[in-house]
């Protein structure tokens, strides 16, 4: 048997113990359980406008643009009427002018509306690929500022899905349904406008028409807003699935799960093909009722109008561009649609953005933030004390009742218990991931919530079981505390931590390409350059929560060495899996549901007979058997 038998149920899951790691219990309306979250009455609003605001004057020009184009295309009718009446008998009287001037006119206005469009999407694509980039910046900006607690929360799946899917729905709105609804509503203006010039019966019968078509557009809209609602959320779900899958890539391999994710996976992507039908089919109506009124009003219109002709009350060329201009009225009803079907993903996805957007830190940046005194040389590390804490996740059950605790300056502290004894809950408050129920968390005397993140992140540095790196060089990842680093400085904390050699024999060395998470490198050399991280940051408080029990004996062996290089000349506050780790420390504290139940240094509590005692010969005897 090894060392890790006497405490392999020891290990602290706090979050596991009445709130799945911050997340809320199952049953009960809680909002973290839908896709989209919450958000202020207006909030979509106010997001569009004040993406639009910085970029107003360029909105105008497009706008400006878009107004010249609609003019020159729809003078086309215009001058379709004037050579029938006038141009052809001109021409018949050998007079080619009117004809002449018509033709030219007509060029122009092609020219005119092609130069326009032209200018129009230039600076269209301009507005829309900044709102774009600026509304992606500020989810990325803003997931990063949430505190913990939302993202154990909120699954980086759903983040994923904001600022992908729901970002994409807005593009389409913006680079194609817009000037959809733009052109729309000027052709009808200006349509209507001329309808009304030309003959004023027909023109009135002709906007009458639109009554049934608004009112058709109006029971659309009310119907498809739900679907696009649904089909936003069925897309995130996949997103989420997909993500979840292949971050767990690992365990759903050694247990098996392929099969059983492939079939919950089907069943969400079945949802997401059901949604889309019902999009296509709500589309679908809407095309044949709009058709059907349209041409119903362009029949009864076209009879009318030939009617009149031939009585000798309309001119036949009015009634050529009437019906010129009838059809140019009716033909956008199909793009209209199509707009109100982007309008209503993208107001979905704008919905969940906000609602994403609308979230406040549960860990607030100070309003007036104070500097730690300054370090004092001949006593390393600083104070730490937890005055009065009281803790509880959101929906789960109290973690610390009341806890009281002062680990002097250069002190190193173990924390021995079990699951849900309250370790890894005082380690996230001494980090400040979460801020006390009540109490405070001082450091050399000043309140963790009063200072300043660079100043605390200075100051206190965490060190947990999984050592994640990024995706990037081993230089890089060593630098994460300290990016202005020299090459020198880095290979430096390496070597004194110990991980030199394994770097060095590395294919490039320090600038060798870790992957993702780091998985080029073992689990143990993960750990070594996570400490080589941590001392090269220098904090004078150092966390490690757990950070030997996921390794193997040389691998643990090769980390306490590192740990007391690292340790050395700090306080440390050790959440301990395995005994091994706790030879190392000054002070052990022994938990149990959130209280210390035992404080010793490890000598005095191995020679007593309480919990630890018992842990310790327990682990003994292990190491015997």
């Amino acid at each position: 048997m090894t060392s890790t038998t006497a405490m392999d149920g020891i290990e602290d899951a706090d979050e596991t113990r009445s709130t799945g790691g911050g997340r809320p219990e199952q049953g009960g309306d809680d909002p973290f359980d839908r896709d989209a979250l919450p958000a202020p009455a207006g909030a979509t609003g106010m997001l569009l406008r004040s993406l639009l605001a910085p970029r107003r004057a360029r909105v105008a020009v497009a706008a400006l643009l878009l107004l010249l184009q609609q003019a020159a295309v729809q003078a086309g009718p215009m001058l379709v009427a004037y050579a029938i009446d006038r141009g052809v008998p001109a021409f018949r009287s050998h007079d080619y002018g009117p004809l002449a001037a018509v033709g030219a006119g007509y060029a122009l206005c092609s020219l005119g509306a092609g130069a326009f469009q032209y200018g129009f999407i230039r600076v269209s694509a301009r507005v829309n690929q900044d709102v774009l980039l600026d509304l992606r910046g500020r989810i990325f900006r803003h997931a990063q500022a949430l505190s913990v607690d939302f993202h154990e929360r909120y699954t980086s799946g759903r983040l994923i899905s904001r600022s992908t899917t729901d970002v994409e729905s807005l593009r389409e709105l913006l680079s194609e349904g817009l000037q959809e609804l733009i052109g729309v509503i000027l052709s009808f203006v200006f349509i209507s406008a001329m309808l009304l010039w030309l003959d004023l019966g027909l023109g009135t019968v002709a906007v009458l028409s639109f009554v049934p078509l608004y009112l058709l557009v109006r029971l659309y809209q009310r119907r498809v807003q739900s679907v696009f609602m649904q089909r936003s959320t069925a897309i995130a779900a996949v997103i989420v699935k997909f993500a979840e899958t292949m971050n767990g890539i690992r365990p759903v391999r050694a247990f098996r799960r392929e099969r059983a994710n492939d079939g919950e996976f089907r069943v969400l992507n079945h949802r997401h093909e059901r949604s889309n039908g019902d999009a296509l089919l709500e589309m679908a109506r809407f095309v044949v009722g709009s058709r059907l009124v349209a041409n119903t009003a362009v029949a009864g219109i076209v009879l009318w109008g030939a009617y009149r002709v031939a009585g000798g009350t309309l001119a036949l060329g009015v009634l050529a561009a009437a019906v010129l201009y009838l059809r140019r009225l009716y033909d956008p009803i199909d793009r209209l649609g199509m707009f109100l079907n982007s309008y209503q993903s993208a107001a979905a996805s704008l919905e969940k953005i906000a609602g994403l957007l609308a979230q406040v830190p549960s860990v607030p940046e100070a309003v007036e933030p104070r500097r730690l005194p300054a370090r004092d040389t001949d006593r390393p590390g600083r104070e730490v004390v937890f005055d009065g804490v009281r803790f509880a996740y959101r929906r789960g059950g109290e973690v610390l009742p009341h806890f009281d605790l002062t680990i002097p300056a250069g002190q190193t502290v173990a924390m021995v218990g079990s699951t849900g004894a309250g370790k890894s809950t005082l380690a996230k408050l001494l980090a400040r991931f979460y801020d006390p129920s009540d109490g405070r968390v001082l450091l050399d005397g000043v309140d963790l919530r009063d200072l300043a993140t660079p100043e605390l992140r200075r100051g206190v540095v965490m060190v947990t079981q999984e050592a994640f790196l990024f995706s990037g060089t081993v230089a890089e990842n060593i630098a994460v505390g300290r990016p202005d680093a020299s090459r020198e400085e880095i290979e430096h904390a390496a070597k004194a931590i110990g991980a030199h050699d394994f770097i060095s024999a590395l294919p490039d060395g320090y600038d060798t390409d870790v992957r993702k998470r780091g998985g080029r490198i073992s689990a143990g050399q993960r750990q070594l350059v996570a400490f080589a991280r941590a001392l090269l940051a220098d904090p004078a408080v150092l966390i490690l929560d757990e950070a030997t029990s996921s390794l193997d004996i040389p691998g643990e062996r090769a980390v306490q060495r590192a740990m007391d290089t690292v340790l050395r000349g700090r306080t440390a506050v050790v959440i301990a899996h395995r005994l091994s780790t706790v030879e190392i420390a000054d002070r052990v504290l022994v938990m149990e549901h959130g209280r210390i139940v035992e404080d010793g240094t490890p000598a005095e509590l191995t020679g007593g007979d309480g919990r630890f005692a018992g842990l310790h010969r327990a682990w003994r005897d292990s190491l015997v058997g």
